[in-house]
């Protein structure tokens, strides 16, 4: 099964952490950033991989100082979305949502609409000629006090290339509700939202997330598990897990990631098997390319040697994501029936 030609979609990887490490150097010697930890483009790879593998996600976050750090003028920025999308199209991926916090490119006097600018021409020049379709999710640091600023921001670009909000950043101690203000008004502009709910912390996360803040998808989500009990084949789902299942809530899972940051030991033991099995809207990310070493070919790599899925699963959560994607509903339908349905029927009969 040759599965980087499969088509693939991506509704949770963060701009600033799929940086090329040639890149980040290429920047930091551009843009006179000085604080990288080498300059030798293998050593810096995995001196961001070691980072991303330290089980705490306050930890892991501290690697982003990095690639925000060169990532302060136009051009820069507009090079890390052309390469972002022109690596994501070489992978296979036809639909991609990439998160951004713009609020972290304005340290050399970008304003946050010029950093959104950037962005979205970045996006637009390297997907150009391909079958991928990129949108970007503004994301809001929760640690900050920009989300409703943020929240505007994300709106004022709705129809040229934004399609989301989101707030990330440390989990424990910054509930979503802090940012209540944010997401209320998102709700009156009919916009979309899905919050980073359930990595690093637990339920009382997604239940904020989803019943106070409006949460159409919950970022990670995988902490849901905290609400079934029970041996395999026989679990109890909680009033929540139960909440989420019935109403298709899409979990934005990231298996890699969440071994990294100490959610699980290895990707064997991750609960994507059981809530595959357990038939929740079960999708499939990479979150963060550079930090994980990963791709979405390497994401399916794992489950298929983990859990021994095939073609029809991989077909599974391809149409899960694209049916929870925030693109409006005639081009899902489109890239659904035009183009991941056709696909995955040529994959299964060349396989005959």
């Amino acid at each position: 099964m040759d599965i980087r030609s499969l088509p693939k979609v991506l509704l949770h990887d963060h701009l600033d952490g799929g940086l090329r490490p040639q890149t980040v150097i290429d920047l930091a010697d551009q843009y006179g950033y000085t604080n990288l930890p080498s300059h030798d483009v293998d050593e810096l790879a995995s001196w961001f991989n070691r980072g991303a593998k330290r089980n705490d996600l306050v930890l892991y976050l501290e690697t982003f100082a990095h690639t925000v750090g060169v990532m302060q003028h136009r051009d820069a920025i507009e090079r890390v979305s052309y390469e972002c999308a022109v690596d994501l199209a070489a992978d296979g991926v036809v639909y991609a949502e990439v998160r951004m916090a713009p609020e972290l490119c304005t340290e050399q006097g970008l304003s946050l609409d010029d950093v959104v600018e950037a962005i979205l021409a970045g996006f637009e020049r390297g997907s150009k000629g391909t079958d991928l379709t990129i949108y970007l999710i503004c994301s809001a640091m929760r640690t900050a006090a920009r989300s409703r600023q943020i929240a505007e921001l994300a709106v004022r670009w709705r129809d040229k290339g934004c399609v989301g909000f989101d707030i990330a950043g440390a989990e424990a101690g910054f509930p979503p509700t802090r940012h209540l203000d944010a997401f209320e008004y998102v709700r009156h502009e009919n916009f979309h939202i899905t919050i980073h709910a359930g990595e690093a912390f637990g339920l009382p996360s997604i239940w904020e997330a989803l019943q106070f803040c409006g949460a159409e998808r919950l970022g990670h989500g995988v902490r849901i598990v905290d609400d079934i009990t029970g041996a395999p084949g026989e679990e109890q789902l909680g009033r929540l897990a139960t909440f989420v299942r019935d109403r298709r809530i899409p979990l934005e899972l990231c298996p890699t990631s969440n071994v990294g940051t100490g959610v699980c030991a290895s990707v064997a033991e991750h609960p994507i098997g059981m809530l595959r099995r357990l038939r929740f809207r079960v999708t499939l990310n990479t979150d963060n390319r550079l930090m994980s070493a990963t791709s979405m070919t390497y994401e399916m790599e794992q489950l298929r040697d983990a859990f021994g899925w095939g073609l029809d699963d991989f077909e599974w959560l391809t149409i899960n994501a694209m049916k929870s994607a925030f693109a409006p509903f005639p081009e899902r339908l489109q890239i659904i029936n035009g183009i991941i349905k056709p696909r995955y029927a040529h994959a299964k009969a060349a396989k005959l």
